[in-house]
């Protein structure tokens, strides 16, 4: 088994290609819930529906999130009738699984036995494993405030200055039994790259997760080229979270527990001990490469 930490769009083009060389049977992904939030009645977790679609191949792999020639009719007339907040575009269908997770979560599931019950309805042979049971809520201070990652990333499309990365929460969120097991038990931990401040940093945040990477066999992605992220606000997060926005200020996140740490061939930062390779996955034989990269790593 293969276990692969994932939030955001970098770790999901990677499983992309790694579908190509394993069955699903074989792979289980932990999901950042950082970004979750209770939206029109619904229940968003954006990181694990992107999981969830992939593996259903119903995921859109053209905006890497919803569902692939969704209709948006619910969303438009909402927004016609003067409904508050419409900054997210949900389709129908992506509504729905919205909807039924609130439902399973309302009838006293937790979370990642909603999510179970959900890939037994989309019919997936994949483990998909929230990071915890415990919610844990990504904010970013911005204009001396604190907003929702989500407000920051789709309202204002991250064009407001930010100056702080926050997980807030009621009870310090919990790694559960079965994101545990699944690290420990893992012939190798992949962590993709995704943004290593909003959708990895909230894995980590969870009490457990890090002392058992340790014990793991952990290859590591770096998201970054130079100073510049491969997609996403990664840059402004990074520095607003004290660290350097390049792969070194990552590979220092991650230094305590990771073995191999893979940076892009064209990226001309220095970090100890790292590999190069080519790590844009333009589509799903290139992110292909990138799996039988890491495999062939693990065994050196």
């Amino acid at each position: 088994m293969i276990t692969f930490l994932s939030g955001g769009t970098g770790t999901p083009k990677l499983l992309r290609g790694a579908r190509l060389l394993f069955p699903d049977s074989n792979i289980t992904v932990i999901v950042n819930t950082g970004e979750d939030m209770w939206y029109q009645q619904g229940h968003l977790t954006p990181d694990i529906d992107t999981v969830l679609y992939l593996f259903a191949d119903l995921l859109d792999t053209t905006s890497w999130w919803g569902i692939a020639d969704d209709t948006f009719h619910t969303h438009e007339f909402l927004k016609s009738l003067g409904a508050s907040d419409c900054y997210l575009s949900l389709g129908d269908r992506d509504r729905a699984v919205n909807l039924l997770r609130a439902e399973l979560l309302h009838s006293g599931l937790t979370l990642t036995q909603a999510t179970k019950e959900i890939g037994d309805r989309l019919g997936l042979n994949v483990t998909i494993l929230p990071m915890s049971d415990t919610p844990c809520t990504t904010y970013v201070q911005a204009d001396g405030r604190m907003i929702h990652f989500q407000e920051y990333w789709v309202k204002y499309r991250a064009n407001v200055t930010i100056n702080d990365v926050q997980y807030i929460y009621d009870t310090p969120p919990v790694a559960t039994k079965e994101v545990l097991d699944a690290i420990l038990n893992a012939e190798l931990v992949v962590i993709g790259p995704s943004n290593p401040i909003t959708s990895i940093g909230p894995i980590l945040h969870c009490n457990g997760i890090q002392n058992a990477l340790m014990d793991a066999h952990v290859i590591s992605i770096s998201p970054f080229i130079g100073d510049t992220p491969i997609s996403g606000p990664a840059r402004e997060l990074m520095v607003a979270s004290g660290h350097q926005p390049n792969s070194l200020g990552v590979y220092e996140m991650y230094a305590s527990f990771v073995d191999h740490f893979v940076q892009d061939i064209r990226d001309p930062i220095h970090v100890p001990n790292a590999v190069q390779t080519n790590t844009l996955m333009t589509d799903a034989e290139t992110a292909a490469d990138l799996m039988r990269f890491i495999l062939k790593l693990k065994e050196t």
